[in-house]
């Protein structure tokens, strides 16, 4: 099978447009080494699915494959006098269904629909009519039981969310819209001028659209769950691209994969293969360069729960009242949940701080007591392509609704703090930066940094370093922020993390340390020159718990009453040292870990 997959890995790149070539593989062979500008062309607008091996592709392939061996058979006049040429196909189907899933790569959505097709082909080789229901819950029972981690596999979940939809949303779309199923268009034998050719044209077209807007319905929650956003041309986008992709791009390269041994036939279904999918990238394009997104936080249990049955109400339900009180209903109710959401996620009169689950990386958020918000850091892993700002932190700021960072911290210039900002701060309004100056000592920031400022700049959001913070504390949503170091300015001396900032945020008779990733020289010149400031009810722990901070004197002058470390799960530096713990422990301070227990909050009135 691997010697198939070369084979025909190396046709697609000698025959295909270098622009798809890698679309093909990604067709054909569920190879995902997309660049990153057609990855992220695909992903922002919700077009993935066209390029992600599933059910559409087995049966094309395998049930074309049945149809044609039945059709041979069927003109042998021996065999199709003794034989049920039906079930020998459907039975030759399910060896095929299997070896087609290994060929395409054993994705969990291919597997699922290998699943499907078997218990369906099965049905009908034992001469029963198979019931989709149940071939589908068949196919469900078998992929979780061959591989349990199934249910955490994303492809898996859309592709079974996907043939959901098609199973019980496209059908009562097309009753609605007035489409639905039509027998093949014969144009010899309809009169344009014929009412009934442009009815039969709209039970195709239209047909096609429920289909389409059927999967797109069921996989929406999924997409909004995994993404900040939800494309609205992309839904457009998907009506002109779906076609496109399933109709010519699917079919004709798995025609390629076999056609290696007539090379006029080769490079025709190249050609249209290729075409189509330069096709499908060109609308994924035009769709991204038109920025129609919808900004959707990721949706509660409760909001889905809320859509499904508003949906199965307004779609399956017979009768009209029934129908307009599912979809009034769901209104309401969607409303009631949103206005509650708005109130978690910016809480007043209180202070509560949220120490993100950003891997191995420090993201603060500082909800403040008149509602007010504070981002310190925004987490980010160095040498990655993995966007945290994207992927982590703002779908938090989205389910907290919040649209503005008034007050935004870059403690110090490491990516591990700063990189998740770059996508932060464009994709909100922000109020002002804070940032030591350590980026820019010697006059001029570089790669994300650069980014971060320039666009700062560009907007006019003004940039606060040290001089203009220390010194005096800063009244701001109702809380008192005072900045420790490094005052009066990032000495030179000091090592980069040495030299981040500690803000203390008061409110009341409580009180929060945030150390950055402060190492135990800083830790000295803070005990030497401001110790009677660093009482805190709650630390997060500088460095991330290693082993160069949190010193005893230090902790002692702190006293906290609770601990966070924000470290990532079994990271390559040991973080956090066994000597750190050990000290916490001692002084009887309970610690909470990102590693381990996830986000970390801490909420004080």
């Amino acid at each position: 099978m691997d010697r198939a997959r070369g084979h025909v890995r190396d046709r697609i790149r000698a025959t295909y447009h270098p622009e798809a070539e890698s679309l093909g593989r990604a067709l054909v062979l569920g190879e995902t080494d997309l660049d990153r500008d057609a990855d992220e062309a695909f992903r922002v607008t919700g077009l993935s699915h066209l390029l992600a091996v599933s059910g559409t592709h087995l049966v094309i392939a395998v049930l074309g494959l049945c149809a044609a061996l039945r059709a041979l058979l069927l003109r042998i006049e021996v065999v199709a006098a003794r034989t049920d040429v039906s079930r020998v196909a459907a039975g030759i189907a399910i060896p095929l269904s299997w070896a087609y899933a290994d060929f395409a790569g054993g994705g969990g959505s291919v597997l699922r629909a290998a699943a499907m097709v078997t218990a369906a082909s099965l049905a009908r080789a034992l001469g029963r009519s198979p019931s989709p229901a149940r071939c589908f819950a068949a196919s469900l029972f078998a992929g979780v039981f061959v591989d349990p981690l199934a249910l955490l596999d994303l492809s898996f979940a859309l592709s079974s969310a996907a043939t959901l939809g098609l199973m019980t949303l496209s059908r009562p779309i097309a009753s609605l819209i007035g489409a639905g199923p039509a027998d093949p268009l014969r144009l010899e034998d309809v009169s344009t001028t014929d009412p009934s050719f442009y009815k039969r044209v709209w039970m195709h077209v239209g047909g096609a659209m429920a289909t389409t807007l059927g999967a797109t319905i069921a996989c929406a929650p999924l997409i909004i769950s995994t993404s900040p956003t939800l494309p609205a041309a992309g839904v457009l986008a998907n009506l002109v691209a779906a076609p496109l992709g399933e109709a010519f791009a699917l079919p004709f390269a798995l025609l390629h994969a076999v056609l290696s041994l007539v090379p006029p036939l080769e490079r025709g279904a190249a050609f249209v293969a290729a075409g189509s999918l330069r096709g499908v990238l060109l609308v994924a394009r035009a769709a991204r360069a038109t920025g129609f997104v919808l900004p959707l936080p990721p949706p509660s249990g409760a909001t889905l729960a809320v859509l499904a049955i508003s949906v199965t109400l307004a779609l399956a339900a017979t009768r009209r009242a029934v129908r307009l009180f599912g979809v009034f209903a769901g209104v309401a109710l969607l409303g009631a949940l949103e206005l509650r959401a708005r109130d978690a996620g910016r809480p007043t009169g209180h202070v509560r701080i949220s120490v993100l689950d950003v891997g191995q990386g420090d993201s603060i958020a500082v909800d403040l007591p008149d509602g007010s918000f504070m981002l310190v850091d925004g987490g980010g892993v160095p040498g990655s392509d993995f966007d945290v700002g994207e992927r982590v932190v703002m779908p938090v700021l989205r389910a907290r609704r919040r649209t503005r960072i008034d007050v935004a911290v870059i403690s110090h210039p490491h990516p591990d703090h700063y990189a998740g900002l770059v996508t932060t701060l464009a994709r909100l309004d922000v109020g002002e930066i804070w940032d030591t100056g350590e980026s820019e000592r010697d006059g001029v920031a570089r790669g994300d940094l650069a980014k971060i400022f320039d666009d700062a700049r560009r907007r006019g959001i003004p940039i606060r370093r040290p001089k203009d913070l220390c010194g005096q504390p800063h009244e701001i949503g109702g809380a008192t922020i005072e900045v420790l170091a490094p005052c009066p300015e990032a000495d030179p001396a000091l090592s980069t993390n040495d030299a981040s900032f500690v803000l203390r945020i008061r409110h009341g008779h409580r009180a929060a340390l945030l150390a950055g990733d402060l190492e135990l020289e800083g830790e000295m010149r803070l005990l030497e020159t401001r110790a009677e400031s660093l009482r805190a009810d709650f630390l997060k722990i500088g460095h991330h718990g290693s082993k160069t901070s949190t010193s005893a004197e230090f902790l002692a002058a702190v006293s906290p009453r609770y601990a966070a470390i924000s470290c990532g799960v079994r990271n390559r530096f040991g973080h956090p040292a066994k000597s750190v713990l050990e000290a916490l422990e001692g002084r009887g301070i309970p610690v909470g870990r990102t590693d381990r227990n996830g986000e970390q909050r801490w909420t004080t009135d």
